[in-house]
């Protein structure tokens, strides 16, 4: 049985992602989320913690998966940067900000970084994550469904409530996938764990049911 890795985003708990977990259990992946903290270290100290966690779990040598929703897609980024060798499977961001964040640049330019951000800013939300791996194959799911924050902060053009679409496209990456759900919403949609477990299985997306 293949085994999956799941992040979660900013200001979340490794609980958020269960319900996913449980969806994409139901085809036949082993399923663990790796939680941090999201505020307090920065991405290359939750790629490193993400590193020793593979160790730990990835005793057979089979295809290891992995799967970030949001700023855990970036802490995806910094891992496949530092550490490509410990990727055998395929990544999956769902409403990552490859691009960087317009809603997370606001709320830093209204003095906010620090309680808000915190170490998720640099090298991450502010559109600088480290390049991905010619060799990764990572699939992008994007929602714009516009529910969340973004609405508040004003934000334009078709995004998720919180990320725009344009933002989750990221350099050198498999296939792109754009779903009616929300930021949050696309955690609970079994379209979008479907969608995760065609491109975990497959390499791409069901594109004659995005």
């Amino acid at each position: 049985m293949e085994r999956v890795i799941l992040l979660h985003g900013l200001h979340m708990h490794a609980w958020a992602m269960k319900p996913f977990a449980r969806m994409l259990a139901q085809y036949g992946f082993d399923t663990t989320v790796f939680g941090y903290y999201s505020l307090i270290n920065t991405l290359p100290q939750h790629a490193a913690a993400l590193a020793q966690a593979v160790t730990r779990l990835n005793q057979s040598g089979e295809a290891l998966h992995f799967v970030g929703h949001s700023l855990g897609g970036l802490v995806l980024r910094h891992f496949a940067a530092a550490y490509p060798e410990k990727i055998s499977g395929r990544i999956v961001t769902l409403g990552a900000p490859h691009q960087g964040s317009s809603a997370a640049q606001r709320i830093d330019g209204m003095g906010l970084r620090t309680p808000l951000l915190g170490g998720s800013y640099a090298s991450a939300l502010d559109g600088h994550a480290p390049s991905l791996p010619v060799n990764i194959a990572l699939g992008s799911l994007a929602g714009n469904k516009p529910q969340g924050l973004g609405r508040i902060l004003g934000l334009s053009g078709e995004h998720d409530g919180t990320v725009k679409v344009a933002e989750t496209v990221c350099p050198h990456m498999r296939d792109h996938v754009v779903l009616p759900v929300s930021h949050t919403g696309m955690l609970w949609n079994p379209v979008a764990a479907l969608q995760t477990a065609e491109f975990l299985q497959h390499r791409y997306f069901r594109h004659d049911m995005a």
